[in-house]
Parts: C-alpha cells; structure tokens; sequence
C-alpha cells in the first residue's frame, strides 16, 4: 500500500512498485460493474452497531464534519486488476470506532446495495482504512461507490465496500455477500487469497 498526505501522484505505473501475484496494472480506476443504489448525500447516512445494539449515527453533514485527509493508496481487485497511488479524500474509520467502546473483534460492513463483507476490527484500525467521499478532487459518483465508500487497500476491492451504510461489531466473525459465494474469508492479495481454500 501506497500512501502520501496529499500532492500529485504519479498517473503512469512507478517502476519501483510490484504488484500482488497474478495481478497487472491498469491507468485508471474502473466503474463498478453493478447498478448503482439511487442515493443523494441528503438521503445518505452512516450508522455503526456495537455487539450489545448500541447505534451511533451519523448523516451527511456530521460525517463531512469529522477529520478528513488525502491520501493515495494501491487497490487491488480480484479479477486481476490493479491502480497504483489512486488520489482520494476520505475520513479515517478510526475516528468513526472513537464514537463507541466496544471488545468486540470482527465488523460487518453493510451497503446501501445490500451486500455485506466482513473484516477484523484490527484491520481497520491498525492498517488502516477509510470512508472516501472523493476521488481525484471530484465527490464520488454512484459508479465509484459514491457518496461514500470503504476502502481497505491491504485487503482485495470487494472488502472495500461501495455505497456504504454502515458497520455492525461482532463477537464471532460473520462472513459477508461474497465471502458465502465462495470468496476468501480474509483476501490478502499478496497471498492470492481469492477464493476459499487459497
């Protein structure tokens, strides 16, 4: 994973950057395949479950409130693809976690699509990861997972989750939309973790 505070990156592929195995570089960050949610930032809003059904929530204009940063990050999808030093503005989830205590080890990501990942609470405090509400100085558009997105860029694009809606804390890990279709529970793409068994 790449990061920077902010300032150009580089648009061609930096020669000094390997890629995950089985993975090839692409220029620019591909729309996602799917219909998007009909979803305006005056509809949108965040909510985070603890283990005990506690909710915080946040709309919009809260969320847009809390610290944000840029930062440029590599991307890896499990189709093969992958965008080096892509440029977003995004909210660490470390700031949303602060709002609530919680023992709680595993976290189900929802989306407004209605899919769900999962991923270890750790991963998305200690790696780290986001919530990105624009992309190359632009807000999100519903075809880049817009308004709001995940992004987990040590982990393969579908545990990125677009359209997000919120998090639920849990004590036992709780496999998501793809990782029941047979996708890896964790996907580390350095270790090719693609599917179940890899």
């Amino acid at each position: 994973m790449a990061m920077s505070p902010g300032g150009p990156a580089p648009r061609g592929r930096p020669e000094d950057v390997d890629l995950p195995p089985g993975q090839y570089w692409v220029s620019e960050f591909p729309a996602l395949p799917a219909d998007p949610p009909e979803m305006t930032k005056a509809d949108w809003a965040f909510s985070l479950t603890t283990e005990d059904g506690r909710i915080r929530r946040w709309d919009w204009a809260a969320f847009r409130a809390l610290p944000s940063q840029r930062i440029s990050v590599d991307l890896h999808c499990v189709t093969g693809w992958s965008v080096l030093a892509s440029r977003w503005e995004a909210t660490s989830v470390h700031h949303l976690l602060c709002a609530v205590g919680t023992s709680a080890p595993y976290v189900v990501v929802h989306s407004y699509a209605g899919h769900t990942t999962n991923v270890p609470l750790e991963d998305l405090v200690e790696m780290p990861a986001w919530l990105a509400f624009s992309r190359d100085g632009h807000e999100l558009t519903a075809a880049e997972g817009g308004p709001a997105r995940l992004l987990v860029p040590h982990l393969y694009l579908w545990k990125s989750l677009p359209w997000v809606s919120g998090m639920t804390l849990t004590v036992n890990d709780e496999p998501g939309t793809w990782e029941r279709r047979g996708y890896h529970n964790y996907g580390d793409p350095w270790r090719q973790q693609r599917f179940q068994g890899d």
